[in-house]
């Protein structure tokens, strides 16, 4: 049986921790430190952590492995990895770079699991990278570790279709959820002799960036299909937010409209008016092209509400613009 050091961080990563530990030899555990968390800022333990505690405590994981959490991947974090004598690393969204120093330490080398079809979409946000791209299809990977982010060969691959309802919360856990038992498979193939993947064709790869705060600004002259794909791309984070009478407005929730609205609003036809209320669909509000109802809103300091108690709590919600900063809005204590 090869011994496995699994290196990953957030909740993403856990069912792949869960499955190895269950049909493989889990000999020691990498993960982020205990960070900040609520408005205590009390660090709490990583995900993969707490998983790994609690495997440890049910028998899964032998109750002598190290847990590892550095900041740094140093040589005194590469000494404790060789102490453990791990055979291979298995990694899901570990959040650090290894460097040859790091991957030597691994006879038989190093797997990641990596939500995408790679080479389309390597990086560390291919999940929103595709949901924003409005593909029709992604999928999850395992690969050789390479020196070049995301560039190693194919092990193993898995498509998922994609039918434009899909936020990144969702498909993250989906992709975790199937990523799992091919990690274990690819490991498995592992301990019955080399490995052969496939090269990745280098040209045909596409990349993405790491989220920032301020990405989740929607302009509103983009189309309907861009800004719903991108509500459903940066939930739960960053969040897609637009301003609203002065005030930042969360939108968590909204589709395409297909019909354009026949009562309400101003009637205006700017980017970002509301141009009309329908009681089953929402908020409807004029895109660059298409109209898209909200369903589900937030002023940044209250709590999301459906569209009618949202429109409860706003006198002069329909009188607004979106994207406008000069515009006062009228009793909106919800």
């Amino acid at each position: 049986m090869l011994r496995v050091l699994f290196a990953g961080t957030p909740e993403c990563a856990v069912p792949s921790l869960e499955a190895l530990a269950r049909a493989h030899r889990v000999v020691a555990v990498l993960t982020n430190p205990p960070a900040p968390a609520g408005r205590s800022g009390v660090p709490v333990p990583s995900p993969v952590e707490a998983a790994a505690r609690r495997l440890m405590a049910e028998g899964a994981i032998e109750p002598d492995a190290p847990i590892i959490t550095p900041e740094k991947l140093n040589d005194a974090v590469r000494a404790e990895i060789a102490r453990a004598r791990p055979d291979i690393m298995a990694c899901f969204a570990y959040g650090k770079i290894f460097g040859p120093k790091t991957l030597a330490l691994f006879p038989l080398g190093a797997v990641n699991v990596h939500p995408s079809l790679l080479p389309r979409w390597r990086g560390c946000a291919p999940v929103p990278a595709a949901i924003l791209a409005r593909d029709g299809e992604t999928g999850v990977t395992v690969q050789k570790m390479a020196l070049e982010m995301d560039s190693g060969d194919v092990i193993a691959q898995i498509k998922i279709p994609l039918d434009g309802t899909e936020t990144a919360e969702s498909l993250l856990a989906h992709a975790a959820a199937l990523g799992a038992p091919l990690l274990v498979e690819a490991i498995g193939r592992f301990e019955r002799g080399p490995v052969e993947g496939t090269p990745q064709d280098g040209s045909l790869a596409t990349y993405c960036a790491m989220l920032r705060k301020e990405d989740g600004e929607i302009d509103w002259t983009r189309s309907a299909a861009e800004i719903d794909a991108k509500i459903r791309a940066y939930a739960p984070w960053p969040g897609a937010f637009t301003v609203a009478g002065g005030n930042v407005l969360l939108i968590h929730k909204a589709h395409v409209r297909a019909e354009s609205p026949a009562q309400g609003g101003t009637g205006k036809g700017v980017p970002g008016s509301i141009v009309g209320i329908d009681k089953k669909a929402g908020i409807l509000v004029q895109t660059g092209d298409g109209t898209l109802a909200l369903e589900t809103l937030q002023w940044r300091t209250k709590k999301a509400l459906d569209f009618k108690s949202f429109l409860n709590g706003t006198r002069n919600f329909p009188d607004l613009i979106l994207g406008q900063k000069e515009q006062k809005v009228e009793n909106h204590e919800i």
